[in-house]
């Protein structure tokens, strides 16, 4: 066959896989697509099969927890009547915009020496997990870290500082309570349009640093440091090694909140006569993705556990709860049809609605990374992203993510095309077995894939992914499967093609 001929046969099964896949069509006419789109004397066979996955519900145990989103709280799962419990750690960015004028013109002074008139931590919070809690009280402890995480170092989600001895002893450990209407604030400041849900906690005590020097207040400290060390306020590493290691925050009482921290804020404010009079300036920090932040989740593993161990259907829970192991029939696709090339393979997994109309229920995960079961933590750890190879990015009723394409298939997180892993998968056994008669034995997860949620970001000018995360808010769904799945059979709908 001429290099022309071959790319000629390709760029055809490249149609009609497009054609497969872009309309929804009888089997009938599957079988004549390729009579429509080759020549007589060299037509493309097209049949289709349809094949089914088995599933089955596993623990996620710990989750990689650094760079992703911050969450707060503590609620009670009414499907399992257990707590569970969003904690975090943040240390701060160092910005162009951090700085402070000149200490001449500083106003105010403590103990002979200049000071600030407040220092105070923000948390802004969106995305409460139940609008209806909104004015319910809870109770947080703000703690100063001993020393700062460190580059290099994989933090997972059921990292506690409390325990691994980071929380500095002596240190800044502050109670606060707060509701998330923040109520503390004025009604008019909550209802400008520009206002942003926050918890505001003040560090206005006397503070006593390593050196068991006594300032009036955090800030003060922050303030001296600067104009005593400014190499310390070079950047972030140096900033957390020398002058602030971050903080942790612990929920100590309280039911019923749980939010998404979206931006952290260490707010230092101080009187300045630079402009000729006396005028407040404040210096923001801020604890964004940039410098490491990590959550520490609690769940109850006993009731995880249950759920796991049920057979009628499987699960889906974060943060760092439940997933869905999904054994795709590789070798019964492939057998048969070795020398066939596989245009499509589409898989939907449906969802089960809710029993009960509690409206505690935590919500399906809008979000589903499919990613080969030996390769979880891999995939994060090296933040990798999505290849439609090994890889795939699936929505709630939507098969493309990044879209806002809806289908006609409710209800479901389907998976358009999953032909390039079906090929991959079966190569690597393939080329497996040349080398070892028994390497399905020594790989017992060859063709294991999990359903995780996560969440992503795209880049705003290609609306490519270019980064996952694993979901830390509170999501749960059930999906027919299972190893005694009462419903139909979660198909894989595969095309094949060849020329005749």
């Amino acid at each position: 066959m001429s290099l022309h001929t071959r790319y000629y046969k390709l760029q055809t099964m490249a149609a009609a896989a497009f054609a497969l896949v872009a309309i929804s069509s009888c089997e009938e006419d599957s079988l004549n697509i390729g009579q429509t789109l080759t020549k007589d004397s060299d037509k493309l066979e097209v049949s289709t099969e349809t094949f089914h996955a088995t599933t089955r519900t596993i623990m996620a145990d710990s989750v990689l927890s650094l760079a992703a989103d911050c969450y707060l709280g503590t609620v009670r799962d009414p499907q399992t009547g257990a707590d569970v419990t969003s904690e975090f750690t943040t240390q701060f960015n160092i910005l162009e915009t951090t700085y402070l004028l000149d200490e001449n013109t500083i106003v105010n002074t403590y103990d002979g020496r200049i000071c600030a008139d407040s220092c105070d931590v923000i948390l802004y919070i969106n995305s409460p997990f139940r609008s209806a809690d909104t004015l319910t009280a809870m109770k947080m402890r703000v703690c100063e870290m001993a020393r700062p995480l460190e580059e290099g170092i994989r933090y997972y989600s059921n990292f506690n500082p409390f325990q691994e001895g980071l929380v500095k002893q002596g240190g800044i450990n502050k109670s606060h309570v707060f509701t998330y209407s923040n109520r503390g604030e004025k009604d008019s400041v909550r209802s400008a349009s520009s206002y942003q849900n926050s918890i505001r906690i003040p560090l206005n005590e006397p503070y006593t640093s390593s050196d068991g020097t006594v300032y009036n207040n955090y800030g003060t400290y922050l303030m001296r440091q600067y104009y005593d060390h400014p190499e310390y306020f070079r950047n972030s590493y140096t900033f957390a090694h020398n002058v602030c290691a971050g903080f942790a925050f612990q929920m100590t009482d309280g039911l019923g909140f749980h939010a998404k921290v979206s931006d952290i804020g260490l707010r230092v404010t101080y009187t300045s006569n630079y402009s000729g009079n006396p005028v407040r300036y404040k210096m923001v920090l801020a604890g964004t993705r940039e410098v490491l932040q990590t959550t520490y989740v609690t769940n109850d593993l006993e009731a995880l556990q249950a759920m796991a161990n049920e057979t009628a259907y499987t699960y889906l829970k974060s943060p760092a709860g439940l997933y869905t192991e999904v054994t795709l029939p590789v070798t019964d696709i492939k057998r048969g049809h070795e020398g066939d090339s596989l245009l499509a393979a589409k898989m939907t997994l449906q969802r089960l609605n809710n029993q009960s109309s509690d409206d505690r229920l935590m919500p399906p995960p809008s979000t589903l990374l499919l990613v080969q079961k030996d390769s979880l933590n891999a995939f994060f750890e090296k933040g990798s992203k999505p290849d439609n190879i090994m890889t795939y990015l699936t929505g709630y009723n939507n098969p493309d993510p990044k879209t806002t394409t809806y289908y006609s298939n409710t209800n479901t997180y389907t998976f358009q095309n999953l032909s390039a892993l079906i090929t991959a998968l079966w190569n690597m056994r393939e080329q497996g077995l040349k080398s070892d008669p028994q390497w399905e034995q020594h790989h017992p997860n060859w063709n294991k894939m999990l359903l995780v949620p996560v969440t992503y970001t795209t880049s705003p000018s290609t609306n490519t992914v270019t980064s996952v995360h694993h979901d830390m808010s509170l999501t749960s769904t059930r999906l027919v499967g299972g190893p005694n799945n009462a419903h139909d059979p979660i198909n894989i709908d595969v095309v094949y093609a060849k020329f005749q």
